[in-house]
């Protein structure tokens, strides 16, 4: 078992919440060029995924049908040590591969496809796996999750807390949908998941077609003791979850292809989510988040909080559209005409770092 601590790369980012506000449009976009460009110095275009970026305790799924016999029906998976074979280390050059110009490692997943288990919704996205290549050990086991310090069973399971952080870029979300609903439009980029249905972290960025920036958010989802009424609470941290076409463009956000980061650091109980816009330039701006999650999220007494709960990281493309009409919240509308028409989403990410 892993007791997590916060490195001093955490430490610094919190410490830090500098904006600069005199920087020019020019010297902006020059200035995120030239930190892009020295990102991408650590990166090899003509590798695979894996050997650019640590990806040796993860697992990834595909927004395709699996074509091993003991997956017959499901959504791809490929495990970890396929993922980071050490002569054919895996790539899809459709779902998951490195971009040829730049190195960064791409994740895109379409509108409608085949999805896991709990969702409609496809996605190409990697799951973190603390048991690494040992596959006799099961994803649900205690020793390939997590936990907060407060969980009574702390000792049985593989870490207590845990750090991921991620420097990306948006670079499509689907144009089609119902804007009233606010998955549409949007992309999962980086959660936390429960042993459950219930997520105490979800990271979205979503932009409408008729907008140049994004808005940037997170979820919270309370963890009910009857799992039928969970639900989300969306904070903002750029822009707002809640806009339609008809309201005016989110100046304050994100435009698709630029960078942005995060960082999720979970130290004894507390996670806390570290944002920064325009990283690398004079114009940076952080955003810091703090939650206990061994407590009732404030003002929701329904919330249990995940004291008692295990838990694990993912990070990559969650499509957050999908077909589906019925859902008051979850069904989108979208169409999948596919990725000429639009209907799709595509992340890249030019550093991508676990601690756990």
């Amino acid at each position: 078992m892993t007791k997590f601590k916060p490195s001093m790369l955490s430490l610094a980012l919190l410490a830090s919440c500098a904006v600069s506000t005199a920087t020019s449009a020019d010297t902006l976009a020059e200035q995120q060029a030239a930190y892009k460009a020295k990102l991408t110095q650590k990166l090899d275009a003509t590798l695979a995924p894996a050997q650019n970026f640590d990806l040796s305790k993860m697992k990834i799924n595909l927004p395709i049908a699996d074509h091993k016999p003991a997956r017959k029906g499901q959504v791809m998976e490929i495990e970890v040590d396929e993922l980071n074979d050490k002569t054919h280390p895996y790539t899809n050059h459709f779902w998951f591969y490195t971009n040829p110009e730049n190195g960064a490692m791409v994740m895109t997943s379409p509108n409608t496809a085949p999805t896991t288990k709990n969702s409609s919704n496809a996605r190409s996205e990697l799951r973190i796996m603390l048991r690494g290549e040992k596959t006799e050990i099961g994803p649900k086991h205690p020793s390939n999750n997590f936990v907060v310090a407060a969980n009574p069973n702390k000792d049985k399971y593989g870490a207590v807390g845990g750090q991921m952080s991620a420097t990306l870029s948006v670079d499509w979300v689907s144009t089609s949908g119902d804007d009233s609903k606010f998955p549409t439009h949007s992309v999962v980029v980086g959660q936390i998941h429960g042993s459950s249905k219930v997520e105490p972290l979800k990271i979205y960025y979503r932009k409408l077609p008729n907008h140049e920036h994004g808005s940037l958010f997170w979820n919270y989802e309370i963890f009910p003791k009857d799992i039928n009424d969970r639900y989300d609470v969306p904070i903002p941290i750029w822009g707002s979850a809640e806009l339609t076409k008809a309201d005016a463009n989110p100046d304050n956000g994100i435009k698709l292809g630029e960078l942005f980061s995060y960082d999720v650091t979970v130290a004894d109980n507390i996670m806390t989510l570290t944002f920064v816009k325009n990283p690398g330039t004079d114009a940076a701006e952080t955003k810091v988040f703090k939650t206990d999650l061994s407590k009732p999220y404030p003002g929701h007494p329904l919330d249990q909080g995940y004291g008692n709960d295990w838990m694990y990281f993912k990070v990559g493309a969650y499509n957050q559209c999908n077909q589906g009409t019925k859902h008051p919240v979850w069904g989108t509308g979208c169409t999948n005409n596919g990725i000429e028409a639009g209907d799709y989403t595509q992340v890249s990410f030019y550093e991508l770092d676990l601690k756990q």
